[in-house]
């Protein structure tokens, strides 16, 4: 059967002709299947704060669209007061950049919908989920995570699932849908978005796995220590119905993280590995932040601890993670990560 592709037309709203080159412009990650849900089965751009600051970069979440789905896109969320004066989650990096911040509603689900609506009229399940949303929460009060809650509750039927049971250690199958949504390891995020939800009622959201504490008078014994620890001492516990991804800094794989990088080597290729290989065994995606390489002249409002420094040195990393079968690659250079994904090669998961 031929298949029926939408008109630009019907691509309205802020996102127009992008959404529609990142719909065709879809070129699957070598290795994926059709059960793309497996930890180790596909390596995603994740859009790093794919959201205005303060009135710029308005065109971020446009453009992480644009290289193409599936993709996964981070927003960092506050409880904030809208234009009408009332309360609602809204998108910002810093609490002294709430005013005039878009909500989530507005500025993520309104987006994707002609992308989710088409996805289920076509029903082309290949690569599902497309979409892969990383919820940051700034702040964890109720209001908030309740009113994310009900959002993702009008928005059901774009997503994956999984049945709340008695048995959280016991994972149970995923009901797959266009939208996977993730939120962090914080222990009210775990409450209202599995312990508050009823036996045999859907998980809208699924959650990290708690990080593990690490050990040091001051920052610098603590970075120091991190890069020494095993991949069994960072990730001890397996996956279970709502943890089922991790999610490290940088600094895990070198010491200092990206400030203090030197030269990529063959042992930190090696130690990457081992940390994803030991996600992947536990039945873990995971997700490494935040790996940027750029000049000042090219800074485009992105935080200065995540830069390598420029762009050679960050491409050996994301060809690393590539490699390795990260599945969450965070960066705000979208358009060059995505044209790096195209030149690497994938090989299926070591499981």
């Amino acid at each position: 059967m031929k298949r029926t592709v939408p008109r630009l037309e019907q691509f309205s709203g802020m996102i127009g002709g992008a959404l529609l080159l990142g719909t065709l412009g879809f070129a699957p990650v070598a290795g994926c299947q059709s059960a793309p849900l497996r930890p180790g089965t596909r390596a995603l751009l994740d859009a790093h704060n794919a959201y205005p600051e303060r009135g710029q970069w308005t065109d971020r979440l446009a453009r992480a669209l644009s290289t193409g789905t599936p993709i996964a896109i981070e927003q960092d969320l506050y409880w904030g007061r809208t234009a009408s004066g009332s309360f609602a989650p809204v998108v910002a990096h810093d609490d002294d950049a709430l005013d005039g911040a878009p909500t989530l509603e507005a500025h993520f689900f309104d987006a994707i919908r002609p992308l989710m609506e088409h996805a289920l009229r076509s029903n082309d399940r290949t690569h599902w989920p497309l979409i892969v949303l990383n919820l940051d929460f700034k702040e964890n009060g109720a209001p908030l995570l309740d009113a994310v809650w009900s959002l993702l509750g009008r928005h059901a039927h774009w997503l994956t699932t999984a049945p709340r049971t008695r048995t959280p250690s016991v994972r149970e199958p995923l009901q797959v849908g266009p939208l996977l949504v993730l939120v962090g390891a914080d222990s009210a995020q775990r409450r209202r978005f599995h312990d508050d939800v009823a036996v045999d009622s859907a998980l809208r959201a699924f959650g990290a796995m708690p990080p593990v504490p690490v050990p040091g008078k001051n920052k610098a014994a603590r970075l120091a220590r991190t890069v020494r620890m095993s991949a069994t001492t960072h990730i001890p516990t397996r996956a279970d119905n709502y943890a089922r991804w991790v999610n490290f800094p940088w600094s895990v794989v070198e010491r200092g993280g990206q400030a203090a990088a030197g030269p990529w080597t063959a042992a930190d290729a090696t130690r990457l590995r081992r940390l994803v290989d030991r996600a992947h065994a536990l039945d873990y995606w995971i997700r490494f932040y935040t790996l940027d390489g750029f000049l000042p002249a090219a800074d485009q409002g992105w935080t200065a601890a995540y830069n390598f420094g420029s762009p050679r040195a960050v491409a050996p990393r994301w060809r690393a993670a590539l490699a390795a079968g990260v599945d969450f690659i965070a960066t705000d250079q979208y358009e060059a990560f995505a044209e790096q994904r195209r030149r690497v090669p994938r090989s299926p998961a070591r499981r």
